[in-house]
């Protein structure tokens, strides 16, 4: 029996204490669409195939039910990371994208095997990344 496979990740969360805020900076910075928004969530489209979940904090902690069964329960706290791949050609101007939209980058990190990442937090605190190409002997 040939052992069964995911395809990638299709989704991942943040948790954040003002989504409208969220909502804001994360599609001026990163120029992604919005699938679906309401009063508690807002899931963005990062790359046709992958969708970043902004959740007011607390909004999913009770689960949510409908026509199509029950979503769990779910939640997260603290400063969460999340990282980004561009290209190395991007990386510049990444860095002048993120300068001319005041935010702070914490970080650059050269990686031994010849990528870097940049660092930098949205307005919950969240560690983001960008990364180049080299980080992982899978990228």
């Amino acid at each position: 029996m040939d052992i069964l496979k995911v395809k990638g990740v299709l989704e991942t969360s943040l948790y954040v204490s003002n989504l409208q805020v969220a909502m804001d900076f994360y599609k001026t910075i990163f120029k992604m669409d919005t699938l679906i928004e309401n009063r508690n969530f807002c899931a963005l489209n990062v790359t046709n195939k992958q969708v970043l979940l902004l959740f007011q904090k607390g909004s999913a902690s009770q689960g949510s039910s409908g026509t199509g069964g029950i979503i769990p329960p779910h939640d997260g706290f603290g400063n969460l990371h999340l990282a980004f791949s561009i290209s190395e050609a991007d990386l510049i101007p990444w860095k002048e994208w993120l300068t001319e939209n005041k935010v702070e980058i914490e970080s650059e990190y050269k990686w031994e095997r010849g990528g870097t990442s940049l660092y930098f937090r949205d307005a919950d605190n969240h560690l983001l990344e960008l990364a180049t190409p080299g980080l992982w002997t899978i990228y």
